[in-house]
């Protein structure tokens, strides 16, 4: 439903019945999930860059993302998000922390990028295979099937004012990183030079991996996959005004909140694409860009 500025105005001041209807039952939850899941895949996006010192680490490449989407999706598949409308999340982060282990078991074993990235490629391709196979299950019902579908591709219909509560934890995850800021510089400069400077980087790096799951986690829990906003966005930030965490941290929180704004405006213009499409269509190219520069 399309609304006039004046409409949208008598909208939120409650003037008008239809138009308060769609405004606050509709559009601002809608957009709020939207500002909360870019700011949560951004700011973990950079964490995951500076834990693994690689501008080509993100939620999505490394299998985080593939991993929350298959605990919800498992969830739906069994039934136990039916239960509680908060299972789901919980859920969606402990499939998020089991990829996690799995990459940092590799990154410990002194693989270097390239092995991580085909790490993360063959990670999502298994969690994706757990994906199918609950969702190829015949005796799923119509409405399980359409839940596990909408988080395999990503999107943001239907969501209310539960999903920004589920979504709002996000800001306090986010808020924790800014103190942060400095010691993730120091980290950037390698662990052994962090740690002469008198940073704990054992705690450090816990801290940073448990911030960075549960922001990718609590994001898929609400809106499904949606790729590519954890590598572009910190990227670019990172190449308008330098590497300090300290600055990038809150342009990484306000910028991922208004490129998943500015795509989901796309994806509605262009007949209804999901948010996951349209960041994908952005995302794949700059991914492609990112690779070449760094060869």
């Amino acid at each position: 439903m399309n609304l006039s500025p004046a409409r949208t105005l008598d909208g939120l001041l409650r003037r008008d019945e239809l138009a308060t209807f769609v405004i606050w039952n509709m559009r601002l939850p809608r957009l709020l999930v939207a500002m909360l899941i870019g700011g949560a895949l951004a700011s973990s996006g950079l964490v995951m860059q500076a834990y693994f010192r690689n501008s080509l680490a993100s939620p999505g490449l490394l299998g985080v993302s593939a991993g929350g989407t298959a605990g919800a999706v498992v969830a739906i598949g069994a039934g136990f998000a039916a239960g509680s409308f908060f299972l789901l999340p919980f859920a969606s982060i402990a499939g998020a922390f089991i990829a996690t282990a799995c990459v940092i078991a590799l990154a410990r074993r002194g693989a270097g990028t390239e092995r991580l990235l085909l790490a993360g490629i063959a990670l999502n391709a298994m969690l994706g295979a757990v994906s199918s196979y609950v969702l190829s299950n015949a005796t799923l019902t119509y409405e399980r099937n359409a839940q596990i579908l909408f988080w395999l591709l990503g999107g943001l219909e239907d969501r209310t004012w539960e999903h920004v509560m589920m979504a709002s934890p996000i800001l306090l995850a986010a808020l924790l990183l800014w103190p942060l800021g400095r010691q993730m510089d120091l980290l950037s400069l390698g662990a052994d030079e962090a740690q002469s400077l008198g940073v704990d980087v054992r705690r450090l790096r816990g801290w940073l991996l448990v911030l960075s799951t549960v922001l990718t986690a609590l994001a898929t829990a609400v809106t499904g996959t949606v790729g590519f906003v954890g590598l572009v966005v910190p990227h670019i930030f990172r190449l308008l005004v330098g590497p300090e965490h300290r600055r990038l941290v809150p342009l990484s929180l306000v910028g991922g909140a208004a490129f998943v704004v500015a795509c989901d405006l796309i994806g509605r213009e262009a007949g209804g694409l999901r948010i996951g499409i349209v960041t994908s269509l952005i995302g794949g190219p700059f991914f492609l860009w990112l690779l070449r520069r760094q060869a």
